[in-house]
């Protein structure tokens, strides 16, 4: 419940496709797995957040700074 937690949820969105994924699909579940404790409004204001916004930019990052995911390397390949 910090602002830290927000900050690191928040660049694994755009860093990690997968993390994205799991997130939107269970926002509690995606949190536990990765030791971040949010509160509810922030949590709340997270989901709010626009995911193609979030995808798009997070597509358009240096790859040395996002986590593989197979999903990405095809992107890019096509």
């Amino acid at each position: 419940m910090s602002q830290r937690d927000v900050e690191r949820v928040l660049g694994r969105l755009l860093t990690d496709p997968a993390l994205r994924t799991k997130f939107f699909q269970d926002p509690c579940g995606a949190c536990l797995l990765h030791g971040v404790q949010l509160a509810p409004h922030e949590m709340e204001a997270l989901l709010r957040a626009p995911r193609p916004l979030l995808a798009n930019l997070g597509s358009r990052l240096d790859d040395r700074i996002c986590r593989f995911s197979a999903h990405r390397s095809t992107a890019i390949a096509e």
